[in-house]
């Protein structure tokens, strides 16, 4: 039987939302200490957190804004970000299933959006990049954080395999320069970039979707086959576990005479 984009990443994402509060490597990491410097210098009123998967990106913006807006197409993702914050005392965090290409917001409602990993999931990119631009104020920023593509064909290709085999609601990690392309198709203007190195463990990467043991071969085959520069690339360890680039983006929404 088909399924919708939507229902497929649902269904990937609603039976785990437990586990995606309590990775580490979601509720860590330098982007969000990076994350927390800018929204603590800058006290937006309203802010939204796109795709916001187990809600770190919310608890850290909480403290720091009048309210926050969780997004995210998963209910039962969104139940478990809202009993987290009730059990942190966090009073200021709303919660919003709807998906990114779509979003259920007035224009220019919101001071300051940020999205971590959620990007790759959308099935138009380029629309829920619209969409963000739409219900940012003039002026307002924008932080994206998510894993890219290393550009070069073959590592490309391994890459997106990998990610598919391990969640079929995966639908691309883009390159820098197509972010930073999109992004001013979108109407926002860079103002910053940093990227970095992450380590996936491999036991912790598929355990958290959950992958079909068929799956878990095909990844090991193709990272066990892989050429040489790939394999260096990816640096991939014994265990299938292997390291990939995110980028962090600051940009802030163009007025209409930037554009």
């Amino acid at each position: 039987m088909s399924r919708s984009h939507d229902a497929v990443v649902e269904a990937q994402f609603g039976s785990q939302a437990d586990a995606y509060v309590a990775s580490s490597v979601h509720a860590e990491g330098e982007d969000l200490d990076a994350l927390t410097r800018l929204v603590a210098n800058v006290r937006p009123d309203q802010a939204l957190d796109l795709g916001t998967g187990g809600g770190h990106v919310a608890y850290r913006l909480a403290p720091h804004v009048r309210a926050v807006v969780a997004v995210d197409l998963s209910p039962a993702m969104l139940d478990a970000v809202k009993e987290t914050a009730r059990q942190r005392g966090i009073p200021n965090i709303e919660t919003c299933a709807a998906a990114a290409e779509c979003l259920p917001f007035e224009t220019a409602s919101f001071d300051l959006i940020a999205c971590r990993y959620s990007a790759h999931h959308w099935q138009d990119w380029e629309a829920g990049l619209r969409e963000a631009r739409r219900v940012l104020k003039p002026g307002g920023l924008a932080m994206f954080v998510d894993v890219i593509s290393p550009g070069v064909a073959a590592f490309d290709t391994h890459l997106q395999a990998i990610e598919l085999l391990r969640d079929p609601s995966h639908v691309r990690n883009y390159t820098e320069a197509e972010w930073n392309a999109a992004l001013a198709r979108a109407g926002f203007r860079v103002r910053r970039t940093e990227k970095r190195r992450i380590r996936m463990d491999y036991a912790s990467w598929v355990g958290r979707m959950r992958t079909a043991q068929p799956h878990q071969v095909a990844i090991r085959s193709l990272q066990q086959l892989a050429a040489e520069q790939t394999a260096a690339y990816f640096t991939i360890e014994a265990d299938g576990s292997f390291s990939i680039d995110a980028l962090q983006i600051e940009a802030s929404a163009c007025s209409a005479g930037e554009r």
